[in-house]
């Protein structure tokens, strides 16, 4: 039942046309237009390099937070997730389902990146093994939070403010700005933020080589469990 509930779920992200905008053409676009113009001071090597794990880290945010808040938002509007709440399918069983499309999407998602970032020239190092545990650390947390907004607003709250808050990472989570370029408080607070953490977590194995960035996977971790706690213990089916 979970394995087909998956299907069914995969299915629906990559068939609907703004899911689609957000998942692969804007993260694709972004990562050919930066890689390209010189718009942004990336400091010393290829500006590839840089924006190529930023991307990376966008795309999960996109798929696990903003994607996935609003399909769940407008399911539960429109009773969908109370009939299936009915059905032999229990609930974890339904929220299993759900994590399993994501991370299938963000397989292709990356994918996809890495191929596009790859013809741009990207060189990546590092193991990828740590890349593959932040990613997952990183979809966890997104996917907590955004199923904690998803479970608590209205459906027409959540689509604005899940798209608000992908524009406003997109810019101030050091997906395509370096985090450094900010003041000091403000980098503070920016590299505790799941995507802070993400970016600079890929950013420091992908581009720098280095092993396994423990903080920024601690700052992750701490967020899947706050979010996914918090989206177990508020989300409302109704």
């Amino acid at each position: 039942m979970i394995a087909a509930q998956a299907a069914l779920e995969t299915r629906m992200l990559l068939r609907h046309g703004e899911q689609l905008l957000l998942t692969v053409v804007i993260p694709t676009l972004l990562l050919v237009l930066f890689s390209s113009v010189d718009v942004v001071d990336v400091g010393e090597g290829e500006r590839v390099d840089f924006l190529a794990p930023g991307i990376l880290a966008l795309a999960a945010l996109s798929t696990a937070f903003t994607g996935q808040a609003i399909a769940t938002g407008y399911e539960r509007r429109y009773g969908v997730l109370k009939r299936l709440g009915a059905s032999p399918l229990p609930r974890w069983g339904l929220m299993c389902g759900k994590t399993c499309a994501v991370l299938v999407t963000l397989a292709l998602q990356t994918a996809l990146l890495t191929g596009v970032a790859l013809a741009l020239g990207w060189d990546p190092r590092g193991n990828p093994a740590a890349v593959a545990l932040l990613m997952l650390l990183g979809a966890a947390a997104f996917s907590g939070l955004g199923l904690l907004m998803a479970g608590t607003l209205r459906a027409e709250v959540t689509l604005a403010a899940a798209n608000l808050v992908f524009v406003l990472l997109l810019f101030f989570g050091g997906v395509i700005i370096p985090l450094d370029d900010f003041p000091d408080a403000l980098r503070d607070v920016f590299e505790l933020l799941p995507v802070g953490a993400l970016s600079d977590g890929l950013r420091s194995v992908l581009r720098e080589g280095a092993g396994m960035p423990w903080g920024d996977a601690a700052v992750l971790a701490c967020w899947a469990v706050l979010g996914l706690g918090a989206a177990a213990r508020f989300f409302r089916w109704e």
